[in-house]
This record gives structure tokens, sequence and C-alpha cells, in this order.
């Protein structure tokens, strides 16, 4: 009899306990290796250590780059499955079929164009297309939506479920030892960690499925227990709402984990080919956790929806598979939380660093390992104020990424000689201002039912069509 709640200690044997500390132990071998080939390589100078904390030297390949990009795009492990539950197929269509449109687009149209501008960062990247003043405002805006608040959220909530404690503590805890192994290597230490994590969190989603099968069949079980608007695209929401998500698919096409990825690729064939091959592993992935959603919802169907994924999974799979699945749950949380640290404490200290131009690559790579400390303080904070609510995380980040930055970007890319650093701050600045003020302003009528982020994108796209007016008016 399948429970809507459980203590784990009464489900995990010594055999699951062995096998998820081990799966950890291996994880931090990885980092220990990465970090040991790293001083094999005796860079010479400050610029190429510094250049190999934020990317690698830009010598990642081929399987490197696959493992790493997928690892890293599936953090937010307990709001898809929590969307599944509660929406069913209308996640894979939200949290997955727009994002690939974008990652393919991504790997077509842009991967050629910024590998040509030869930058460390993506504010790095702006200011090169735009100007310096660009360059800043684009590091304030990477620095919020890069914030890895989401899956401090997750890391605390797995805690939580696995040891107990307060979810506050947990995410103290988990945050704390990401950030520490974090110091070893920089993106070296995340991509050999995002190797093994790459294929114990694919493995353990796929079992999921597998027993769920097993034991009590596949669709049709799904069709008889669950309401019809789990198998329909809008999971019965607007079409409005779910075309937000497509909006903040594009998001992608401003990731700076993408960029730093493609930035670190040793050639654009490696970046786009590894995209491609992400894209059909995501596509698998996203069926796994989306019918594991599902099938939670059909057998536990009162339970918490941001854990009954967890709850029903350690119920389904044998002794043994459970501590496997569980590490698999961290591989995915981790995976993603450590390479968003990475981003941000990397935009806090070498893009919004004071006078970085007369400052020491050395002075830098000490900078990023405090910055590192102060992110994951930041993402505690803000996590705990957001009640441990990822997907209201997710909606409101991700409504004033792709507003603010989505449009100035795509426009840099195809009119390169048209652009201003004040065209930049004018649109995304604007765009800023109107998401905040739809966002919370008392609306009402037919204003009340237009996403923020649809106005958001509407006054970026205002400000890029009259900012060279006002630009030339006030001669600046």
């Amino acid at each position: 009899m399948f429970q809507n709640s459980l203590v784990f200690s009464n489900y995990l044997t010594f055999v699951d306990w062995s096998v998820f500390f081990l799966m950890i132990a291996i994880t931090v071998a990885a980092v220990i290796y990465g970090d040991h080939l790293k001083k094999k390589l005796h860079l010479k100078t400050e610029e190429e250590s510094f250049v190999d904390l934020l990317l690698m030297g830009r010598r990642l390949t081929l399987p490197l780059f696959i493992a790493t990009t997928v690892a890293t795009w599936y953090g937010g492990i307990f709001g898809v499955t929590q969307i599944a539950f509660e929406k069913g197929i209308f996640n894979f269509v939200t949290q997955g079929f727009f994002w690939y449109l974008t990652y393919i687009l991504f790997a077509f149209f842009i991967v050629d164009k910024i590998r040509n501008y030869k930058a460390l960062t993506f504010p790095e990247l702006v200011g090169q297309m735009y100007g310096e003043k660009s360059s800043k405002l684009s590091a304030v805006f990477n620095f919020f939506n890069i914030l890895p608040i989401a899956y401090a959220i997750s890391m605390g909530l797995f805690l939580q479920t696995i040891f107990g404690g307060p979810f506050l503590v947990m995410m103290v805890i988990g945050t704390t030892f990401v950030i520490l192994y974090s110091f070893a290597g920089g993106f070296r230490a995340d991509v050999f960690s995002d190797l093994v994590q790459f294929f114990v969190m694919c493995i353990s989603v796929f079992l999921v499925i597998v027993f769920s099968v097993k034991t009590f069949g596949g669709i049709s079980f799904l069709q008889d227990k669950l309401p019809a608007n789990y198998f329909s695209v809008t999971g019965g929401e607007p079409v409005s709402l779910t075309l937000i998500w497509g909006f903040i698919a594009l998001s992608t096409l401003v990731d700076p984990s993408f960029y730093q990825r493609c930035f670190a690729a040793d050639s654009s064939r490696t970046a786009k080919m590894g995209l491609y091959i992400s894209t059909i592993i995501w596509f698998c992935f996203d069926i796994c956790t989306t019918l594991g959603g599902m099938y939670a919802k059909a057998v536990i169907g009162s339970a918490e929806s941001n854990k009954a994924y967890l709850y029903y999974a350690i119920q389904v799979l044998p002794n043994g598979l459970r501590g496997f699945f569980l590490a698999g749950i961290l591989a995915i949380i981790i995976s993603t939380m450590d390479s968003f640290l990475l981003i941000a404490a990397s935009t806090l200290s070498y893009d919004l660093f004071p006078n970085k131009k007369k400052s020491k690559f050395s002075d830098l790579v000490k900078s990023s390992h405090i910055s590192l400390i102060l992110v994951g303080i930041l993402c505690v904070v803000i996590g705990y104020a957001f009640d441990g609510n990822i997907k209201k995380v997710w909606k409101t980040l991700g409504s004033y990424w792709s507003a603010c930055l989505l449009l100035p970007i795509l426009y840099g890319y195809y009119f390169p000689k048209k652009t201003h650093d004040y065209q930049f701050i004018i649109a995304s600045v604007l765009a800023a201002i109107a998401v905040t003020y739809w966002k919370f302003a008392n609306l009402t009528g037919l204003a009340s039912q237009i996403d923020e982020l649809y106005i958001g994108i509407l006054f970026s796209a205002v400000g890029l069509s009259i900012s060279p007016y006002v630009i030339k008016k006030f001669k600046l």
C-alpha cells in the first residue's frame, strides 16, 4: 500500500545508504581528479589560471560538453515534477517542448556569433556588443537572474525530506557543501562532477518509469486514474499562460550557463553538435520526469505536490535502487546549483569588480572565492523569503530576465553596426520598469489578465525603437 507521506528511515536499508554515500564519494573524487588534471597543465600565467577557472581553458570536448550541459539544466527537479503532478503533460510542453525549440535556435543561429566575440562571460559579450555601461547593467540583471535560489530551495527540501530538521538549516547545510567543493577547481570541478552526475540522474529517473510500468502498467493505467486535462497540452490553463512559458524558454538565448559552455567548448562544432545531442537526451529525460509525476498523482494523489514524486519513487523502487535514486535526485540539484553559483560569483567578482582591467588575475581568483560565499548566503536568504516556492522563483526571475535582455541581445547579433550603449540601457530599463509596475499594480479588467512578461517585452521593443531618437536628441 503506497503512502501519501512517509518517514524515509523506515524505507532505506543499509544497502541504500551505502549506495547513496558511495555516489557522493565518487562525485567528490571526480572533483579531485579534475583538480589533479588542472595541476598537470602547468599553467604559466595568472591569466591562463583565471581562464581555466571560468572556462576550463576553452578545452571542453564533446562528451564533457554534453554531460555538463545536460546535467546543469535540470536542478529544479521538484519544480518540474510538481507541475507534472498538478497538470500532467502540460509540464512536458512548458518545461520541455518550448525549450527544445530554443536549444535548436541557439545552436543554429547563435553559437557561431558568440564564438566570434572571444568573451569570458555573458556581460563581457554585451560590453563588446554595446559598450561598457551596457556590460555593467547586464551584469546586474545577470547576477540576480542566475542566482541559484530555486536550487538552494530544492537542496533544502531534499535534505529536509530525507533527514528531517528545519528547512532553513537544511538549505544552509546543502549550500555550504556545494560551495566548499566548488572552491576546489572552479568550472573544471563543475564539469567533472557533472560527468558523474549526468549518468546517475539519467539512470535514476529512467528506473522510476521502468518499475512504475512493471508495478501498475502503462499509459492505460494513467488514463484510467487521471482527469482528461492531464493529457491536454494546456493542462486546463489558458493558452496565454501556456505561451508565457514559451517566452520564458526563450530566455535560454540569453542564459549565462549556455554561454559559458559555448565559450568553453574547444570549437563551434563541439558546441553545436553538443546542443543537438543534449536536446535528444533532454527529450527522453522530460518524458521520464513527466510520467513520474503523473504516476505519483495516480497512486498517491493527496500527497504534497512538491514532494510527491520523491515519496512515490521511494516506494516503487526496490532496496538498493532507492539509495541510487536519492543520489540521482541530489545529482540533479547539485549539478545545476554549482554551475549557477560559479557564474553568479564570477559576475560579481569579474563583471562588477571595480577597475577590473587594473586588477591582477590572481586577485580576481581570490575575489571569486569570496563571491561564492556571498552568493551562497544571498541564495539562502532569498530562498527562505520565497517560502520555498520554486515555481514562484522561476516565474518572477524569468519574467525580468526575458523581458529585459532577450530583444536587446538578439538586436545586437543581427544589427551589430547599429548598436549603442544607451540603446541597450533604454530598452532594458524600460522593460524592467514595465514588468515591476505591471506585477505590483492593482490592475482590473483586461489589463489584469495580461502577464507582466508580455508587457516587459513590448516596452523593450519600444525602447529599442525610440532609443536612436533619444540618443540623437540628447546627444548621448
